[in-house]
């Protein structure tokens, strides 16, 4: 949830009325927010970096206020979405109509967006703000949502990264291409010197802000880079802008650019931006198009600034929150969320506006929410339940806690080991390949062991044996867990499965001890062992496993059907793991059983 710093005297400047900090507090709460602090710049630096800052002395002791925000309420991340709608909340004002339009005079600008940006960033969206007037505060305050915006939505400039410039420094049409680190030069923000993009990297490897997005494209073959018509560089996306088009407190026509690998979220975040901040033009609320031309030569208009209607339910909403309020009472709560309402159909349905700055609603159940938020939780009576219920736990949960505990009494520690393992830990360490393992694979996994779901439990514990090596002999360590196996018959495509697996490491294998447990187990589930190898009981059927020794593997048969396997682990599965000591192994699965 991100926290949005606001200037108290501001605020209430703003809203046209001094709070007391209960006063406010209230007014979050009933909003939907919370006030998370109060306190000073000075205190705020203080406790970030030490009583020793050198910026404690430049530091005010104005009074913020730190609110939480809801992480899909992009609007309310700076000052001026925030006193809009707690201006339209407290029916203070009506919500705007944000129009984009075509320039009074002149063309309008146009993005052109090249071939070779498909190889890194393939979307942009712009727009251009006219005839600007900042502030010092609001000047602050546009420069803050774009980084709330890029550490938020944008998840640390990943899918879309904002470029805002002055537009009065810069001549259109701009080109947005993909370049040869080597080929791009230019004078980056805040500097004087000129620098290559190779040299940029190693700049920027150090300083504290802009190292976290330098992966993102270090390692391209090409970089992302707009220039004007006269190939002045205006940014290299998502690291830094170009000195040239620096946006000051005189600036007054703001170009502004988002590039993108998602270019839903691009729209999402020029919308927030441009509407934010258009009621500083001296035509409030309004914004200029700009064309952006793609690839293949078509030419779309930015920002899109959509209004688009909802037909909600009176009853549905009534329903769903546990109030008994008219159509009109709702449509009043909505509006005063921003969502111009109106009923319609004899006062059954609702007509709900959703304006380009609530991006949020995206389903009825989000106008759901907002109904209740402005009835207020506090006023919703609490109810019991109309139908009478018993809890009871979940059967597999409910016979894995009874198997823990004897488990545990034959000498066995339980373990806990991660959902995710390496590719490695479930494949060529266990003497297969990847392909034979049916294996739900992360799309980004962070780190090399966290690459897919684990599908047997037994890495997990050789990798918990192996830091556990100064132990005394024996290592006896068991774990009750779910594995994931792939299967397209699975809603998902994937499915859960809890199993058992102990493992007994010592100066023998002592294959009898895993043998006695599976014999223990079993005897508890009662479930007998069947000599003839017939359907009413379990036996071991010998296999072959590239993970055990030879002729030392068994498949556990219950039911006439296979639920595991137990055995003495290849020694080239023991070295892979690190391990020195033989160890025996049993992993089965208990689903049957339930």
């Amino acid at each position: 949830m991100p926290t949005v710093s606001v200037k108290r005297d501001l605020l209430f400047d703003a809203l046209g009325r001094v709070y007391t900090d209960e006063e406010f507090q209230h007014l979050c709460f009933e909003f939907g927010l919370e006030l998370d602090e109060v306190t000073t710049e000075k205190q705020m630096i203080v406790k970030e970096q030490g009583e020793d800052s050198n910026l404690t002395a430049d530091a005010s002791e104005d009074i913020i206020y730190r609110i939480d925000i809801p992480a899909n309420r992009y609007d309310l991340l700076c000052l001026e979405g925030l006193t809009l709608g707690l201006l339209i909340f407290l029916k203070k004002m009506l919500p705007p109509i944000y129009r984009a339009m075509k320039p009074l005079e002149g063309c309008m600008q146009r993005l052109i967006i090249q071939p070779d940006t498909a190889l890194i960033r393939p979307y942009a969206v712009a727009a251009v703000l006219r005839n600007l007037h900042f502030t010092q505060d609001s000047y602050n305050s546009f420069i803050d949502l774009q980084d709330k915006l890029h550490q938020n939505i944008c998840r640390k400039r990943s899918l879309v990264a904002i470029g805002t410039h002055d537009l009065d420094t810069i001549e259109g049409p701009f080109i947005y291409d993909a370049k040869r680190p080597s080929d791009i030069k230019f004078v980056p923000l805040n500097q004087t010197k000129e620098y290559t993009a190779v040299e940029l990297m190693d700049l920027y490897s150090t300083h504290a802000q802009l190292k976290q997005y330098l992966h993102i494209i270090k390692d391209s073959s090409v970089y992302p880079i707009i220039t004007d018509s006269k190939g002045r560089v205006l940014s290299m996306p998502p690291i830094i802008n170009g000195n040239h088009s620096k946006i000051t407190l005189n600036t007054k026509n703001v170009f502004i650019e988002c590039t993108a690998t998602d270019l839903t979220k691009a729209k999402i975040v020029l919308d927030t931006l441009v509407c934010m901040f258009s009621q500083y033009c001296k035509e409030k609320y309004t914004v200029e198009y700009c064309e952006v031309q793609q690839p293949d030569g078509r030419i779309d208009l930015y920002p899109e600034l959509s209004y688009r209607d909802e037909i909600i339910s009176v009853n549905g909403a009534n329903d769903m929150i546990g109030i008994s309020e008219t159509g009109e009472s709702i449509a009043n709560l909505l509006s005063k969320m921003c969502l111009k309402s109106e009923v319609i159909s004899s006062e059954k349905d609702i007509k709900v506006c959703i304006p380009p700055t609530r991006h949020d609603v995206i389903h009825a159940c989000d106008i759901y929410e907002d109904v209740a938020i402005a009835y207020g939780y506090n006023k919703i009576e609490r109810t019991l339940p109309k139908t009478s219920t018993i809890a009871s736990q979940f059967e597999l949960n409910k016979l894995s806690d009874l198997l823990r505990y004897p488990i545990a009494q034959a000498g066995f520690t339980e373990a806990l080991t991660f959902s995710l393992c390496s590719r490695d830990d479930i494949s060529t360490k266990l003497g297969i390949s990847i392909e034979e393992v049916p294996a739900v694979h992360i799309s980004n996994p962070k780190t090399l062991e966290f690459q897919v779901c684990r599908t047997s439990l037994l890495p997990g514990i050789l990798k918990t044996i192996a830091a556990n090596k100064k132990m005394p002999l024996p290592i006896k360590i068991f774990e009750v867990s779910d594995v994931v196996l792939k299967d397209p018959s699975a809603e998902v495509g994937a499915r859960n499965e809890r199993r058992i697996c102990a493992v007994n490491c010592n100066k023998t294998a002592g294959f009898e001890v895993v043998h006695g447990l599976l014999d223990r187990i079993m005897m508890l589930l009662q479930v007998n062992w069947s000599p003839n190898q017939s359907n009413d009981g379990y036996y071991l059927r010998q296999i072959e496993d590239p993970a055990f020794f030879p002729r030392r593997c068994a498949e556990v048969v219950c039911s006439d059907k296979v639920i595991g396997k137990i055995g003495v682990l290849h020694p080239n599965v023991l070295s892979k793991f690190e391990l020195n000591n033989p160890c025996s192994a049993l992993e089965i699965n208990i689903e049957p059983f339930v």
